[in-house]
């Protein structure tokens, strides 16, 4: 049977048609979804914060370029109010893990401007801290030939933005950096949390969810912080018109394997469901029943719903995507 010219254009077009309206009709979908951490934007040092080295000829970053690079000398576990015990140098300045490195065996994957922005902690001269087994502590030699100082395997990094002592302002930064508690783990907080209150951060997947007392269940990213979605965005074509300055107080929620899910709808038929939006500006970020994910800068603590209902538009979201809260 013969084939006509205008059958197999129909044909063609049908299927062009059918490309075009798969994952949440983007022209190119993504329905992989990565390992990444949830959490703030990547910024284009891929390292979780835009400039987050200070300049080395102004301000603060002038008079802790030296103190950055320094032994870290006896090692010291200080009690904070938000993030419970933390390993600090001789100065009380915090010492960081970054998720990217391994413990088993150690290495180290901050290099170059992420290396800036975190200096490594030079393995000579320092001792562990008072009453913590110093068969703890260890070295691991950097892609340069320098030694850096371990913890439990881990390598171990000051951040260029903490100036005094005391100050844990990489905590959390990319989803990827966290204080090292004195057994080594990630510290992830005091007070209630490390009374019971709550799950530790640092051991919730990807993306889950919590019961709020005024919103119900409602989805939390992999440091608890409160997930949201913008009603000026459009589910379909998926398309996120948050952008610019919008994405300094609502940063993307990054991509999230469904795997590394719990209790939240992350089925995807190929059209609609739990798939990765692919934005102009080259960010990739997850979306649940098409709707993009994001963050709010203003929540400081797991548990904090300070997004809610800002400007009308923006909401906390149920397990399936949906906006809490929204007015009728």
């Amino acid at each position: 049977m013969k084939t006509s010219w205008r059958s197999a254009s129909l044909v063609a077009s049908a299927a062009a048609v059918l490309v075009l309206t798969t994952a949440c009709g983007q022209d190119k979908a993504d329905t992989s979804t990565g390992s990444q951490n949830v959490g703030a934007a990547p910024a284009a040092n891929g390292y979780g914060s835009a400039g987050a080295a200070a300049s080395p000829s102004t301000g603060a970053g002038a008079a802790g370029a030296g103190a950055q690079t320094q032994s870290a000398g006896q090692l010291a576990v200080a009690d904070t109010d938000k993030l419970g015990e933390v390993v600090t140098d001789s100065a009380g300045m915090t010492l960081y893990r970054f998720d990217k490195d391994t413990a088993e065996p150690p290495k180290s994957n901050c290099d170059g401007d992420c290396a800036t922005a975190w200096p490594p902690v030079p393995a000579s001269g320092a001792t562990a801290p008072i009453g913590v087994d110093k068969t703890l502590l260890g070295e691991v030699t950097r892609t340069d030939g320098s030694k850096q100082l371990t913890y439990e395997g881990w390598p171990l990094y000051r951040f260029a933005k903490d100036t005094k002592a005391g100050e844990t302002k990489g905590q959390g930064v990319g989803g990827t950096w966290y204080a090292t508690a004195p057994d080594g783990k990630k510290a992830s907080g005091g007070g209630e949390a490390a009374a019971g209150g709550s799950a530790e951060a640092a051991d919730l997947p990807g993306l889950s969810t919590r019961n709020d007392p005024e919103l119900g269940e409602v989805v939390v990213d992999k440091n608890g912080m409160t997930v949201y979605r913008f009603e000026k965005d459009v589910p379909w074509p998926m398309k996120s018109n948050c952008v610019g300055e919008c994405l300094e107080k609502w940063p993307v929620v990054a991509p999230v394997d469904a795997a590394d899910t719990k209790g939240i709808d992350n089925k995807n038929d190929g059209r609609r469901g739990y798939v990765v939006n692919n934005r102009p500006d080259g960010l990739k970020q997850q979306s649940i029943d098409c709707w993009p994910l994001y963050t709010f800068a203003g929540d400081k603590k797991p548990g904090d719903t300070n997004g809610q209902g800002v400007g009308g538009t923006w909401y906390a979201i149920s397990p399936e995507g949906k906006p809490l809260g929204k007015p009728k």
